[in-house]
């Protein structure tokens, strides 16, 4: 008898779950905060707790860890990570305007170098040596990380490899290359993954370092694995140089749990965290993989990952006030805030701060909103002036209220973007905060809430009238809204699995008032109305996460589903991390560029043939070699590999056929449940 302990940090909770091999039996949980300016304090609690079910015999009995984590799916989802460089090696600037690259990339340095290659594998330009050498001199001291993508890559690398090899001697900074994350063509969406996962790299090295730090100290000797967007697993080693390749583990991981703890097949999946809301449809037991690859936060990435559909919606999502309109109202999200009754656990010198803005006869908008400074030391070089003054004031002050610190829009400004880089987080009012108010949850201090409450419901609308009478009125209105938003989102989900017209929902005037009119008659059942509509879902909803028992009841009548929340639902995602499997895949393409040419696009550059079936042959034993090599360093053994050929062809006539491309793609899988 052995055991496996799954673990499952999310952006609130972090979760551990200790399973028995061979029965999967869940032998004990637990749970507890993640604590982002130290997750190993978080890490530490929830491990610990679990250890304490184990005799001193037992402990050397748990061979593996595997950790599942949504801190890159929050991250990209709320626009966090560390400053980077992208380096587009022979693309013109007009690339940044495609699939939102410049928008990612913000104010972070790029480099437009001449080089690159021809569809067909071939240089278009000598790569500008001298020009690389001059950005990573000039740059070195303010990037965390260098992403790089070059023109087709993906049909020959060498450029990227180049450039790779000069800007780690030059910077000592991990570079990511494009062709490494996908063999796939499409230069600004490769770069986009490639700048993701650059961004991610530090992040993630973080989180490792302090669950084998962790480890270390209760004495066990047991590999670290973490889950892929795709619910596999691969090695910690892996998982530190593809970060990106995380995006979606959290909801990945809640998945397989899904399947494990639930009594269907066939369900609507429904993972409700602090930050984020994961849909997705699960048919015959397992999910549908992305054939786009994961988009998370609007953006579209070529990450293999599970068809999830991720949106910045949670217990700890940021209320808004609407305070333009002549009704006002509320709306959540993307960003998550630290709730004020969770704050008042650990900074009870807020309350002070709340009775103080209570006294004051006139509601401002920095009311109940305060700055949680997340780093020690000096901020960070690449700062701006505004900003590292900013950080300096949050970190001798530690927790403030933003109407002590800011008091001009610059100094917003510079708040919001040191949220933006992870050094800061806002608390302010959210959905945790209303669930305390109307009784639904008492983890946190109800008394904080309250007060918090008070000074959201004064605040004015655009007519000048109060938001809601009470902090009672006020928490229905943000449950209210959250209902809405989650079944928007569902509709939006089903609708895609169907290939339906989607992301849609929320601007559709009609669904939105049909949606309204089914929580108001939920919440008052009358009989005056004349004509009625409804959306009603046909499969089994199944509902995940620690506040899914308090949040999705109203959420499923109003969507006329059958509800399932699982027992264990609370920590699904560190349940399906340990009974995770390995899966790595390799894609290889072939092209004709002449007549009696199938040139193979190898990783280590291209390779010509005059017979179709010899290129063919010879790409499959590379795709087996790569995946199952792949699979060994994800941790695998016991490794089956399996190939798939797909040619595309045009039937010209005459029994003869006209060759347009070929694909070969192997996957090597490894169980260790």
């Amino acid at each position: 008898m052995a055991y496996i302990l799954g673990l499952d940090t999310g952006g609130t909770f972090t979760d551990a779950a200790l399973i028995e091999t061979g029965s999967g039996a869940l032998i004990a949980k637990a749970k507890a905060p993640t604590t982002r300016a130290d997750l190993s304090i978080g890490l530490g609690q929830a491990i610990n707790s679990v250890l304490e079910k184990l005799s001193a015999d037992e402990r050397p009995k748990l061979r593996r860890v595997c950790l599942s984590t949504t801190l890159a799916t929050n991250a990209v989802v709320e626009g966090m990570g560390g400053r980077i460089g992208l380096v587009m090696i022979g693309f013109s600037e007009s690339s940044l305007g495609k699939n939102n690259l410049g928008h990612s990339l913000g104010h972070d340095p790029v480099a437009f170098i001449d080089g690159g290659h021809k569809t067909d594998g071939k240089p278009q330009a000598q790569l500008d040596i001298a020009a690389l050498e001059e950005f990573a001199k000039k740059h070195k001291n303010e990037i965390s990380a260098l992403a790089l993508a070059g023109h087709f890559a993906t049909r020959n690398p060498e450029h990227e490899i180049m450039a790779r090899d000069l800007l780690r001697e030059i910077t000592g900074c991990p570079v990511t290359c494009s062709h490494e994350l996908s063999s796939e063509l499409g230069g600004p969406k490769r770069a986009l993954t490639a700048l993701l996962n650059a961004r991610l790299i530090n992040l993630l090295d973080r989180q490792i370092t302090a669950t084998k730090g962790i480890l270390d100290q209760a004495g066990l000797v047991a590999d670290l694995m973490v889950v892929k967007g795709d619910g596999s697993l691969i090695s910690e080693d892996v998982a530190c140089i593809k970060p990106v390749e995380t995006i979606l583990s959290g909801p990945a991981a809640s998945i397989s749990g899904a399947a494990h703890l639930a009594a269907v097949k066939d369900a609507i999946i429904s993972d409700i965290g602090g930050t984020t809301t994961d849909i997705t449809i699960m048919t015959n037991g397992t999910p549908r993989l992305s054939s786009k690859g994961a988009t998370v936060g609007g953006w579209s990435t070529m990450v293999e990952a599970a068809d999830i559909r991720t949106s910045g919606l949670g217990g700890d999502s940021e209320v808004r006030l609407m305070d333009r309109g002549v009704q006002g109202g509320v709306i959540l999200g993307p960003r998550r805030s630290v709730p004020i009754s969770s704050l008042a656990m650990t900074s009870p010198e807020i309350m002070k701060t709340l009775d103080e803005q209570l006294e004051n006869p006139v509601p401002s908008a920095t009311d109940a909103r305060f700055v949680v400074p997340v780093f020690s030391g000096d901020p960070p070089d690449w700062l701006t002036r505004s900003e590292y003054r900013m950080a300096l004031t949050c970190r001798d002050r530690g927790v403030s209220a933003i109407s002590e610190l800011a008091e001009t829009r610059l100094a917003l400004g510079a708040i919001d973007r040191l949220v933006s880089r992870g050094l800061v987080l806002i608390a302010s009012f959210t959905p945790t905060d209303a669930a305390h108010i109307l009784g639904h949850f008492d983890g946190f201090d109800k008394i904080a809430a309250l007060k918090a409450g008070q000074l959201m419901a004064r605040q004015r609308t655009g007519a000048g009238k109060r938001q809601a009478e009470t902090p009672e009125q006020f928490s229905e209105m943000v449950l209210d809204q959250l209902s809405l938003q989650s079944s928007l989102s569902l509709v939006d989900a089903v609708n895609a699995h169907a290939g339906k017209p989607n992301d849609m929902s929320a601007q559709n005037p009609v669904l939105n008032s049909m949606i309204r009119a089914a929580i108001q008659q939920k919440k008052t059942p009358t009989n005056d109305d004349f004509l009625s509509a409804r959306v009603k879902l046909h499969k089994p909803l199944v509902a995940l996460g620690a506040s899914a028992a308090c949040y999705y009841p109203a959420i499923g009548a109003v969507l006329e589903a059958e509800l399932i929340v699982p027992k264990d639902a609370d920590v699904a995602g560190a349940i399906g991390a340990a009974v995770g499997s390995i899966r790595q895949s390799t894609r290889i393409t072939i092209t004709q560029p002449a007549d009696g040419i199938f040139r193979v696009h190898l990783i280590k550059g291209p390779s010509d043939y005059s017979e179709l079936e010899a290129a063919l042959e010879h790409a499959e034993r590379a795709a087996c070699n790569e995946a199952e090599l792949k699979a060994k360093a994800a941790g695998g053994t016991d490794i089956h590999t399996e190939s798939f050929r797909k040619v595309d062809s045009i039937d010209v006539g005459g029994g003869k056929t006209l060759f347009i491309e070929a694909v070969v793609s192997a996957t090597a899988s490894a169980h260790i449940f």
